[in-house]
């Protein structure tokens, strides 16, 4: 065995590593590469698990390779709500990179901030693309972590955006939530679901995906919808009747019929967002058009964001680092 193996070591990013190098140029720009290679099929995603535990939690992988890169790993991640009464957050995520020639561990990174980045941006990315470009009302349902991400990027990449309402789960204000946009546009809390979905040109929907949260006839024509929540079978965010009137956008095909929102409508045609970066696939957007995103994920999103960490890392010097010997 060559001497160096005994010198090999593991890399370590925890939170706030991660946190300090998450740029968001540099997130839009891995997520951005991420839609292109599955659209080129050149990053493969592997078949996904996600399966509820008898904890109550529900626990996924979500892993694939870019073989021209030598980019290889997978996400060990999901969604424990009983966490919320220790005080700690429902998500939990870790990300490791392997190295495809020796199946060796390379770095160990802190999934919770690389998850709600990326996320963040692909919905950023898909608002570019789908919503109509002079679009000023979006209504966010949700005020936790990912409704935060969603809508930062939202006002981001959507510079005409000025008017957001929000809908939270008990009805209630979330002064927190209000003051981290109050700088950036108007902001205030939707009492009445249905007419904040009707007066919108964006819908974000950002919760545990936990069943319908609005009526179908609310959405009107011309409106844009980013669905974050249905991420497991039996989630859902939209009520009946919206896919069908919708054109329907993806960031995986297949994956959204297994466990996004396409999952109560397996029928409806649904396009991969890549396919729109790479020109695969067009659209030409009518003012009339509704247009859903159907975001349940790539495997290929977490490992593009994290090779630019652990490049960076290794770079800079920062994290920890472990002997591993083999």
């Amino acid at each position: 065995m060559p001497a160096d193996t005994h010198l090999a070591q593991l890399l370590l990013l925890d939170k706030f590593d991660v946190e300090a190098a998450l740029q968001p140029d540099d997130v839009l720009e891995a997520v951005r590469e991420a839609f292109v290679l599955h659209s080129h099929r050149e990053g493969r995603v592997f078949p996904l698990i996600r399966e509820k535990l008898a904890t109550g939690g529900v626990f996924g992988i979500k892993a694939g390779d870019v073989p021209k890169q030598n980019l290889l790993g997978f996400k060990a991640a999901g969604f424990w709500p009983d966490n919320r009464a220790q005080g700690g957050e429902p998500h939990q995520a870790t990300v490791l990179l392997i190295d495809p020639a020796t199946g060796r561990p390379l770095c160990v990174l802190d999934g919770n901030a690389i998850t709600t980045a990326r996320t963040g941006a692909a919905g950023g990315i898909g608002l570019q693309l789908l919503a109509r470009p002079n679009s000023a009302r979006v209504c966010v349902f949700g005020s936790g972590v990912q409704a935060r991400v969603q809508l930062t990027y939202a006002l981001r990449l959507l510079p005409s955006l000025c008017h957001v309402s929000y809908v939270t789960f008990n009805h209630q204000r979330d002064p927190a939530f209000e003051a981290a946009f109050s700088d950036r546009c108007q902001i205030e809390l939707a009492t009445d679901a249905n007419a904040a979905v009707s007066k919108s040109d964006v819908v974000i929907t950002a919760t545990p995906g936990g069943g319908a949260l609005f009526d179908a006839d609310a959405v009107q024509p011309g409106t844009h919808l980013n669905c974050v929540g249905a991420d497991t079978r039996g989630k859902r965010e939209l009520p009946d009747g919206v896919l069908a009137r919708a054109r329907v956008f993806a960031d995986d095909r297949e994956q959204a019929r297994g466990i996004g929102e396409c999952q109560w409508a397996a029928q409806v045609d649904c396009t991969e967002i890549g396919d729109l970066l790479t020109g695969n696939a067009m659209f030409d957007r009518g003012s009339a058009d509704i247009t859903v995103f159907d975001m349940t994920g790539l495997a290929l999103q977490d490992l593009t964001v994290a090779r630019f960490l652990h490049e960076r890392a290794v770079a800079n010097g920062t994290g920890k680092r472990l002997a591993w010997p083999w």
